[in-house]
């Protein structure tokens, strides 16, 4: 199964360009991704269609994008006959996760009385395994 999860943030606007023969949408771009410790890794991604466009738009270099897809690798000839080896993420879905700026200067609602409270563990009839 070649299946990948990242979230990472834009290291610089997406690259929109289209296919000769049928004109799709393809976008390139780079997400840094974190790493636990520390640092960050850097991963090329290159996406197509109408989300291609969407990405190239809407997310700007710094915004953070969740990531579905492919690993796929792949490699080419330069010039001078070096050879060169690719490995990007194909993104099958993403998921733009920054949230607006207005949201972050908004105040916090204030929680209504009705809502619903905590569940308390003791008092569940049975024991939970963690």
């Amino acid at each position: 199964m070649n299946k990948v999860f990242i979230i990472g943030r834009m290291t610089k606007n997406a690259q929109l360009a289209y296919t000769a023969n049928t004109q799709k949408a393809v976008a390139k771009f780079t997400l840094a991704v974190d790493r636990i410790n520390e640092g960050a890794d850097f991963i090329n991604c290159v996406s197509f269609g109408k989300q291609a466009e969407n990405i190239e738009k809407f997310v700007k270099k710094g915004n953070k994008l969740a990531i579905v897809g492919r690993i796929q690798t792949g490699s080419y000839e330069k010039e001078d006959g070096t050879k060169v080896y690719t490995t990007d993420i194909i993104v099958e879905n993403a998921e733009f996760i920054e949230p607006k700026k207005e949201a972050k200067e908004a105040p916090e609602a204030e929680t209504p009385e009705t809502e619903a409270p905590e569940p308390q563990f003791e008092e569940l009839p049975f024991d939970i395994p963690f």
